[in-house]
């Protein structure tokens, strides 16, 4: 039984001020749980200060990426072991935004992966494929392509303990959902990926996401389906009210 994971990616929002303010307000309304994982990703300023409200809850503690060297002359960057030393547990790897604007490829996704494992951490590897790649039926061979790319070089075991996040790149922000059954076809379609890569025991052990205009009214709905253990979640995670919904979802 895959534990489900709700993840809130806060991107570029929220002061530290207001990001301790968001992270208590969460908590308040949510509690204590014990059968699902709840995780905030906020702005590297933040992860300190939030870390310390942290440490007496059941909320854990991601990053929005990291850099795949231990140290040295790398200016702007934050090392794995230096984001696991603040109290991270999840790092966030290879959003499609970082693809975007910072050229990140497939090469560099399994390079940080690879740090991210050495470290402890928990990868959450974004895949997703652009509306025109959707239009042309490529799918399939977009996020297969970044799958089998992010997870290169891996153990099985290794791989057993990273996170999928499909994230169709048409849907984040948008308001466009992938519909709850299309999502899953895409998910099923990367969990057959990687059992190509480790075997169909270990591939059922990856907790695969669902993200992209994830939203309190259909959560439910994508959390009935069968691949698919979660979500992350963008815009309704910077409000308490909606995330906490989110994270509320019936069980299958």
């Amino acid at each position: 039984m895959r534990m489900p994971i709700i993840a809130g990616n806060w991107k570029l929002f929220n002061t530290v001020r207001e990001a301790q303010e968001l992270v208590e307000n969460i908590h308040g309304l949510i509690g204590r749980i014990h059968d699902r994982e709840v995780v905030v990703l906020p702005v590297f300023t933040s992860l300190y200060p939030v870390a310390k409200l942290l440490e007496d809850k059941s909320i854990k503690l991601g990053a929005q990426d990291l850099f795949f060297e231990e140290k040295g002359a790398y200016t702007g960057e934050v090392a794995p072991l230096m984001l696991k030393d603040v109290g991270c547990s999840y790092v966030l790897i290879g959003h499609s935004e970082r693809r975007k604007y910072f050229g990140e490829t497939d090469v560099i996704v399994n390079r940080k992966v690879k740090a991210a494992i050495e470290a402890g951490l928990i990868p959450i590897i974004c895949v997703g494929e652009s509306l025109q790649d959707k239009e042309f039926g490529m799918t399939i061979d977009v996020v297969s392509r970044q799958t089998a790319g992010a997870l290169k070089d891996l153990l099985a075991s290794e791989i057993e303990k990273v996170v999928i996040a499909y994230e169709p790149i048409w849907a984040i922000g948008t308001g466009k959902s992938d519909n709850p059954s299309s999502a899953q076809q895409t998910i099923s379609g990367i969990r057959n990926i990687i059992a190509s890569m480790t075997g169909d025991e270990s591939a059922n052990k990856v907790r695969i996401l669902y993200g992209g205009s994830v939203i309190p009214e259909n959560i439910d709905a994508y959390m009935k389906e069968r691949d698919i253990d979660g979500a992350l979640v963008g815009r309704a995670s910077l409000t308490a009210e909606s995330f906490a919904r989110i994270v509320k979802f019936e069980q299958k």
